[in-house]
């Protein structure tokens, strides 16, 4: 098939590959545009467009496609059967929607109408979920609530990070796609009824807030692994927490009630097993305690 691929992450670049080593004709690949990165603040092309390039594609960066009607037009007379659409970043207003054949195929990483919205893996982590998965969702104007082409399960594991699934729902979106390109399969209406919201992540929210009960934090540290991370502030200390346990312990939230750094929290406690500090390498508890050793009573925040 004919087809424009419009994706940005590096989740994305799975379902690009997916297609071109299919045999499917890539006329357009949309990315974002290239965005200042590292200490010299260089202009750095995002993961999709890096790969379009090595796969010899046409790559276009436009910065809006509403009111864009130049970008538009070139879209319209690319002539496609489909786009595809995997965390592309920008609104598709309707003449896009409308211009190929087939519409535009959304590779959404979440069991909709659970978690519409750019967070979905991290929320499911958060909400404690025992599965996620991929939907190929065929697009409209809504926020992700176009009909279900088809749904493809995974669990989540007790440990797992929203690195891990990322990964893994990656590889399904890739094999997902190219069926719902074969397969042609009927949509489904998302029952509204039953939709949740996984809103957009901030640094803000790395901050770990230790009136919340043991479970809540646990949780997020690997829902925001690796982005936005888990932080807490010892004195003037930046702390980044890579993965905890819970423990059956109580305290005033916030204190430290060991010399394991037991953290008391609203509803039992959280040591953490993994950490590092700002500019630091990670390590173990027991590596970081022999460095920067921190007394029971000493109080986060």
């Amino acid at each position: 098939m004919r087809l424009a691929f419009m994706g940005s992450p590096e989740f994305a670049t799975a379902a690009l590959r997916a297609l071109v080593d299919a045999g499917h004709d890539i006329a357009a690949v949309y990315a974002q545009p290239p965005k200042p990165a590292g200490r010299g603040q260089k202009e750095r092309p995002c993961p999709v467009h890096e790969l379009a390039l090595e796969l010899g594609l046409p790559v276009r960066t436009p910065k809006r496609l509403r009111n864009n009607a130049e970008e538009q037009a070139f879209f319209s007379a690319l002539n496609l059967d489909a786009a595809i659409v995997a965390a592309y970043g920008l609104i598709l207003p309707e003449p896009i929607l409308n211009a190929p054949q087939r519409g535009c195929l959304n590779i959404h990483a979440s069991l909709l109408p659970r978690w519409r919205g750019a967070a979905p893996i991290q929320a499911a982590i958060l909400a404690g979920d025992a599965q996620t998965g991929i939907t190929i969702m065929q697009m409209d104007a809504g926020l992700d609530t176009g009909p279900m082409l088809l749904r493809r399960a995974t669990p989540i594991g007790p440990r797992d990070t929203a690195a891990d699934l990322h990964d893994q729902l990656a590889g399904i979106g890739a094999r997902l796609i190219l069926d719902a390109l074969n397969l042609q399969p009927d949509g489904t209406v998302q029952n509204d009824a039953l939709s949740t919201y996984a809103p957009k992540l901030t640094r803000e929210d790395a901050r770990l807030n230790f009136t919340k009960p043991a479970l809540e934090l646990e949780r997020q540290i690997r829902a925001y692994h690796p982005w936005p991370g888990s932080l807490l502030l010892v004195g003037d200390a930046v702390i980044k927490i890579l993965a905890a346990e819970i423990v059956t312990a109580e305290g005033t939230p916030g204190t430290i009630l060991d010399d394991q750094f037991t953290i008391a929290c609203g509803e039992h406690a959280l040591r953490p097993t993994r950490l590092q500090r700002a500019g630091k390498a990670a390590m173990s508890r027991a590596e970081f305690l022999r460095g920067y050793a921190i007394p029971p009573n000493t109080v986060i925040t």
